[in-house]
């Protein structure tokens, strides 16, 4: 449950606008839903800020509808990653207020998130070539559903240095940093070299034979002789997004 939802139950109870039981009865999905085929982690977003979000590949397309269905329902909102045009055209027949990335392959509905004032760090995503922007879009967009602003800087790889150079200053402002490469997979490396931001590194399947499906590029970034580098799985724009969210979160913690 969206923790701002609960809050609201909270007060209407408080209030005697809503009653203890209708509060159970709304709670009673809480932590998970049982949807017989699927378990849906309703806590996940008082736990860590982040709801679950919907993988749709390989989904069967009715599963797929009737998770992203409660979800929206618990959350207020939805965030479903990898969605096929196909499935995106289900999607937006069957819920309300869908809007569709076709390049990211990301579809959301309902309100995005909204950090508390103060909290939403800057994060750039940078895509080392314009084969690696599918996976970087992924990135950005679910970073601007997260709440947080973005700097996209696209084919800034290391093959013309003076490309990323040149947009050094835009970097430099970001909290946290998330660099998209294929091939060689050394824009990682060469950031992290240059800005005091951590950088969250995330090899794509973008090269010729001997990149073996982007097997070099996470070798080259765990390898990286730069300190300050998180390295996620081949082609993981979601998982990206979901650790530049938060370490560029600047949380309020209690008797700051």
């Amino acid at each position: 449950m969206d923790p701002r939802r609960l809050r609201e139950l909270l007060d209407s109870v408080a209030a005697g606008a809503v009653s203890a039981d209708e509060a159970a009865e709304r709670l009673a999905e809480l932590p998970f839903a049982d949807l017989g085929f699927a378990k849906l982690d309703s806590h996940r977003e008082l736990r860590s800020g982040h709801p679950e979000a919907v993988y749709a590949a390989s989904k069967d397309p009715a599963d797929l509808e009737a998770v992203c269905r409660r979800v929206l329902e618990t959350h207020g909102r939805v965030l479903v990653t990898r969605v096929a045009p196909e499935a995106a055209e289900r999607l937006a027949a069957a819920l309300p207020g869908t809007a569709y990335n076709p390049r990211g392959r990301l579809l959301t509905a309902g309100d995005p998130h909204e950090l508390p004032e103060g909290e939403a760090g800057r994060v750039a995503v940078l895509a080392a070539g314009t084969s690696d922007l599918a996976v970087a879009e992924e990135a950005a967009a679910c970073l601007e559903w997260f709440g947080h602003p973005v700097e996209r800087l696209w084919d800034v790889g290391v093959a013309g240095l003076h490309r990323l150079l040149g947009n050094l200053p835009a970097v430099r402002k970001a909290d946290a940093v998330v660099a998209v490469a294929g091939m060689d997979g050394a824009l990682p490396t060469v950031i992290a070299g240059l800005v005091r931001a951590p950088v969250v590194a995330v090899p794509t399947s973008v090269g010729y034979g001997a990149a073996f499906g982007g097997l070099a590029a996470l070798l080259t970034m765990l390898n990286a002789c730069a300190p300050g580098i998180g390295v996620v799985n081949i082609d993981n724009g979601y998982g990206a997004a979901v650790l530049a969210s938060r370490i560029a979160r600047r949380h309020r913690r209690p008797g700051a």
